[in-house]
């Protein structure tokens, strides 16, 4: 039986077990004569007649039962196949693989995940945090998240996090008999910690910006990591100047542990977004995770 004619065998399938045209071609949606011409024309391909007319009811054939026997089995299987897809859509259930940096991770992505996979035993949820620009589909990332300046456009971005400052900060011990700048240029006489990023292999710019003026430094130092908990922590052991997201060290800032510059130049700018391929299909789960994240004011 070739493949355009399984319509035809649900069909079959559909009058036989009604008993009748009428209830059967409601059943399936379609008018009583169509559904009759359907059964002649599978009865003229097959050379056999499959069904036993009256005015009053339908029934099979021997040859009908034998086909009736033959392609429920299969049917049963296809429709309880269709059933379990449908299931899976609708529940959230499934891995989710998400790409971001270690700050979005700890502050928004990990405290999401902590409150959301009690809730959701199906649910499957892989991080991998990477400082650099992760192509998300070649990679077969579901998402990634980044500042909503860097998305692309091609992207489609839903905002997770409030907006955002930076904050220059050192420890007190590396003050002493050092003048705090007070501005960006300034920095130049300072020992400042960088952070080399893998896309480009470059130390990341200390962007500033003040009444709308933007300056953007490029900073020498003797250490350079590859992450924010190491800038953070050579910050702390008084190594020199950490440029790091505010809400990252305002504990620190509040015990004192480390001291604030610069402070009038750090504006606040777009925070972080969930970004993903406007044309991929996403499940229940991926769905569910979204909403969850979504930032909310």
């Amino acid at each position: 039986m070739v493949r355009e004619n399984v319509s035809d065998l649900v069909a079959f399938h559909a009058v036989a077990r009604a008993g009748s045209f009428t209830r059967a071609a409601k059943q399936l949606g379609v008018s009583q004569p169509a559904l009759s011409h359907v059964m002649k024309e599978l009865e003229r391909r097959l050379g056999v007649r499959l069904l036993n007319r009256t005015t009053r009811s339908v029934s099979t054939t021997e040859a009908g039962e034998r086909l009736l026997q033959a392609i429920e089995p299969h049917l049963d299987g296809i429709e309880a196949g269709l059933a379990a897809v449908t299931e899976a859509r609708d529940k959230p259930a499934g891995p989710v693989r998400i790409t971001t940096g270690d700050h979005q991770a700890e502050a928004i992505l990990m405290p999401t995940v902590a409150k959301l996979l009690p809730t959701h035993p199906d649910l499957n949820v892989e991080i991998s945090v990477n400082l650099g620009f992760v192509d998300i589909v070649a990679e077969r990332f579901d998402a990634g998240i980044r500042l909503g300046e860097t998305v692309a456009r091609d992207m489609v971005a839903v905002r997770i996090g409030p907006d955002m400052r930076m904050a220059v900060v050192g420890a007190p011990g590396y003050f002493a008999g050092r003048r705090p700048p007070l501005t960006p240029h300034e920095l130049a006489e300072h020992n400042c910690i960088g952070i080399r990023f893998p896309t480009h292999g470059g130390l990341g710019l200390w962007e500033f910006e003040k009444a709308g003026q933007p300056v953007n430094v490029r900073i020498e130092g003797q250490l350079v990591v590859n992450n924010g908990y190491l800038a953070r922590l050579g910050a702390l052991d008084g190594l020199g100047l950490a440029y790091l997201p505010e809400d990252w060290v305002l504990p620190q800032l509040a015990s004192g542990a480390l001291v604030r510059v610069l402070e009038d130049w750090c504006d606040p700018f777009p925070g972080y977004h969930l970004y993903y391929p406007s044309r991929r299909q996403h499940s229940s789960a991926f769905a569910d995770l979204v909403e969850a994240l979504r930032y909310r004011t």
